[in-house]
């Protein structure tokens, strides 16, 4: 812990840890859980790529907390412009004009395609979605919208309607206009592709007939995640987006493109998109805009959309669009990704540190089954047999079923690691501005986790 946290936050303070566990218990009712079967752990102090409880144990956020804290914890430029911007206009609603929201909006727009030049800001990436949804909606006069299985997009009903994966089953019915359809996912393909050749041309195909099945004329829109985020860390093969760009040029259908977990640096991009050289018509982000520091997200919208409602009322809102507080550290957040080159860094950490380090594990670790991703953002795919591929756990397990991906998060965090696990998966996932030194720790400690998984096979 730097000096500077060690004046500020004494630790350990097991007092302290005894009041917060207390009134979270009491109080607090925690999202996507059982009340009475979880135990939250209270944080004392963050700082850079590492976190602390307090009892004073150190954990690297390998999470980067839900994939958010890009710029990682306690950044100071972030802190200083909430700060500064506190003190001299906290707050003001959204139809007023506000500096750091038009610079915000500005600064997104020069980084995101041409012909891309307004931003309508929400208050996270699910009212991006929603958002993004009925512009579509709206533009083409169609209700219904296509999203894949693997996939999440957050917690309102559109959102979650859009979502695939389980998450989505306990808020049925929702939104009655969506439909979903498989994506590629090359190591447990849906369409028996033997390469990432077959496997893009055949989900083009199976889309293509989905589209064709609903009805091309009642689709207003497809909305994907550049990158499956939860759901896998599913780079999309080379010509699959073009793919679907394509389509939906031909059908007139809007492409959204989901970019809230990996928007602004994750894959080493200010958006994934813009790695396979193609473009969208609505981007939706949230996350990295700002580290979560305040909550913000948004929809930045192309021309021929934003043009529909030059002289039709957009029928949506909300009170904290754009908040000046949230919009400053977006500002800030722009301004340390340029002097301090994040994207580049993202780049060649996960080219030059991650894909070896994760490669050697797959080569030692008979567990894993798969690796993939792209800059900061990966997944270690467990298996019990790497010959059938049967995954090391069961789909969306829980308890005892759990138990072999469990053991591997419990040694993780024995190590010092806070690890991302999902399902049969674990996923590398830090701060943009984790140390180089940090960094291969952390890996470190995963490959030493993973004998964790490997014992279960026995």
């Amino acid at each position: 812990m730097t000096d500077t946290l060690l004046r500020s936050v004494a630790l350990p303070d097991l007092d302290a840890d005894a009041r917060v566990r207390a009134d979270d218990r009491s109080h607090v009712f925690h999202s996507w859980s059982a009340q009475a079967l979880i135990d939250p752990l209270p944080v004392a102090a963050g700082e850079g790529a590492t976190f602390w409880d307090y009892a004073g144990n150190a954990y690297l956020d390998f999470s980067s907390q839900l994939v958010n804290l890009n710029l990682g914890h306690q950044h100071p430029d972030l802190v200083e412009a909430i700060q500064r911007q506190a003190g001299r206009l906290a707050t003001i609603q959204p139809s007023m004009a506000s500096d750091v929201r038009g610079e915000l909006a500005r600064r997104i727009a020069d980084v995101a395609p041409d012909g891309f030049e307004k931003v309508f800001f929400t208050n996270g990436g699910a009212d991006a979605n929603e958002n993004a949804v009925r512009m579509a909606r709206a533009v083409t006069g169609r209700r219904k919208v296509l999203s894949a299985y693997r996939s999440y997009h957050g917690n309102t009903t559109t959102a979650i309607s859009l979502t695939g994966d389980p998450r989505r089953w306990a808020n049925e019915p929702g939104d009655g206009s969506v439909a979903h359809f498989f994506g590629p996912y090359p190591y447990r393909s849906a369409f028996h592709a033997t390469t990432p050749e077959e496997e893009s041309q055949r989900a083009l195909e199976h889309l293509e007939q989905v589209i064709v099945l609903e009805g091309a004329s009642t689709i207003a829109a497809i909305v994907l995640e550049t990158i499956v985020g939860t759901n896998g860390v599913l780079v999309p093969p080379a010509g699959y987006l073009a793919g679907v760009r394509a389509l939906c040029d031909k059908y007139g259908i809007v492409w959204i493109a989901d970019e809230v977990m990996v928007g602004f640096g994750r894959v080493g991009e200010w958006f994934a998109f813009q790695a396979f050289d193609v473009a969208p018509d609505l981007i939706t982000f949230a996350k990295g805009v700002n580290s979560g520091y305040v909550p913000l997200g948004g929809v930045v919208i192309s021309e021929r959309i934003a043009a529909h409602f030059d002289t039709v009322s957009f029928p949506g809102g909300l009170t904290y669009s754009g908040h000046p507080l949230a919009c400053a550290v977006g500002v800030a957040t722009f301004e340390v990704f340029e002097r301090d080159g994040i994207l580049e860094r993202v780049r060649d950490l996960g080219k030059r540190v991650v894909e070896p380090h994760l490669r050697d594990m797959a080569s030692r670790h008979p567990s894993v089954g798969d690796i993939r991703g792209m800059g900061l953002f990966w997944a270690i795919e467990l298996v019990r047999d790497r010959g059938t591929r049967e995954p090391l756990v069961p789909f969306n397990a829980s308890g005892a079923d759990a138990a072999p991906v469990t053991a591997v998060a419990a040694a993780c965090k024995r190590g010092g690691v806070w690890p991302f696990t999902h399902f049969n998966r674990v996923h590398v996932a830090p701060p943009l501005v984790i140390s180089e030194d940090d960094l291969g720790r952390g890996l470190d400690v995963i490959d030493g986790a993973l004998d964790e998984a490997d014992a279960a096979l026995a």
